[in-house]
């Protein structure tokens, strides 16, 4: 299945324009996944074969470390056929609460050299309204991630009321809600990383977490940062995150940098894939140690293969998303991916993923 991908079904899609392509991919698994006998089917066909066992993480059960990253079903069109290509989870969104379209196209492009994407879509979603009653007629298959952001008309000295109201929709059909505040690609969204920014936000929609919730336990709520930060930025969102008892950090979104590509192009807008990979596993390291590995971290950018999973795990992620290598790798990938970590784990000698999460501090403390 890799290689038919690889040598026949990507190079047709990559003659269409990266958003052409991504349209037609999504609609693919609409029809070609659609129906309940089709998706057991696949997820007979691209099941790992292997149990990660009891993978538990702020209080939700994941059937395996791999999820969708939000920006590939920002409008939660496909949980269950994705859930089927053999993902534990996925992260719809980034949803506003208005619809918004978005920015002018084209906003996607590929670099195939470096093995990445830049993206400046802008949030383009239905609204959380739409999405949330889509989601609310699927049983998903999966642990359901909805990623929250501001909408662009909104000025961020109004963008808690925003993303309130967009969690408040949430809240109903999410597992857990994933705060966006690191999308470079709406005007000064940015700046809600700041400390005391970001404290003020996190904190109104804790209280709303708690209230809607009860007596029952908090729905986990993360925050997405982006890798462009200091150290001492990290420093502090850590910080934020423990005192604010967040569930946990999702690291990291794209980067607005250019280091070493290969290819020659000049686009705005967040680069994701293989050259995010480096500073992403350092975010991870960092989130990881500041926080002495008592804050999940989700790690994201640049997964590729079971090795590159493997490598975020053991700067401290427990749990891995991937958008970029999905595109280039295709549908067999996540069983690739989860067949491969386990085979690594084996070999390592880890009974089991959570052994082997932050085994990099854990090296250097013994040593």
């Amino acid at each position: 299945m890799s290689k038919i991908y690889k040598n026949l079904l990507r190079p047709l899609l990559f003659k269409a324009s990266p958003e052409t392509a991504h349209e037609f991919g999504i609609e693919t698994l609409k029809i070609a996944l659609g129906s309940k006998a089709a998706q057991n089917l696949a997820a007979e066909r691209f099941d790992a074969g292997e149990s990660f066992g009891e993978l538990e993480r702020f209080g939700l059960k994941f059937k395996n470390p791999l999820g969708v990253a939000a920006g590939f079903d920002k409008n939660g069109a496909v949980v269950n056929q994705l859930a089927a290509l053999g993902f534990g989870f996925v992260e719809v969104g980034t949803v506003t609460y208005e619809p918004q379209k978005g920015n002018e196209r084209p906003r996607l492009f590929r670099l195939p050299e470096d093995k990445a994407l830049i993206n400046r879509l802008g949030f383009n979603n239905d609204g959380a309204k739409k999405i949330v009653e889509r989601l609310k007629r699927i049983n998903p298959n999966c642990v359901l991630g909805v990623n929250i952001g501001k909408n662009k008309n909104v000025p961020n000295e109004r963008a808690i009321e925003n993303y309130l109201a967009s969690f408040d929709l949430a809240f109903e059909v999410a597992d857990y809600v994933a705060v966006n505040v690191s999308s470079p690609n709406t005007p000064n969204l940015r700046e809600l990383q700041k400390a005391e920014n970001l404290e003020e936000l996190l904190a109104v929609l804790q209280k709303r977490n708690s209230e809607l919730c009860g007596a029952n336990q908090n729905k986990p709520l993360l925050v997405k940062i982006a890798p462009d930060l200091s150290d001492s930025e990290i420093e502090a969102i850590v910080d934020i995150a423990q005192r604010l008892n967040l569930a946990g950090i999702v690291a990291t979104n794209t980067t607005v940098k250019r280091e070493n590509l290969k290819t020659k192009i000049d686009e705005s807008g967040g680069l994701s894939g293989k050259p995010l990979e480096k500073r992403s596993n350092e975010v991870v390291r960092k989130i990881h140690n500041f926080s002495k590995g008592k804050l999940p971290i989700v790690g994201v950018g640049g997964v590729f293969t079971a090795a590159d999973a493997f490598e975020k795990i053991q700067a401290g992620a427990c749990l891995i998303q991937a958008y970029t290598g999905f595109i280039y790798q295709g549908f067999a990938f996540a069983r690739d991916v989860n067949s491969g970590l386990l085979k690594i784990l084996a070999e390592r000698g880890f009974n089991n993923l959570d052994e082997a999460v932050g085994a990099d501090s854990k090296r250097k403390s013994v040593t």
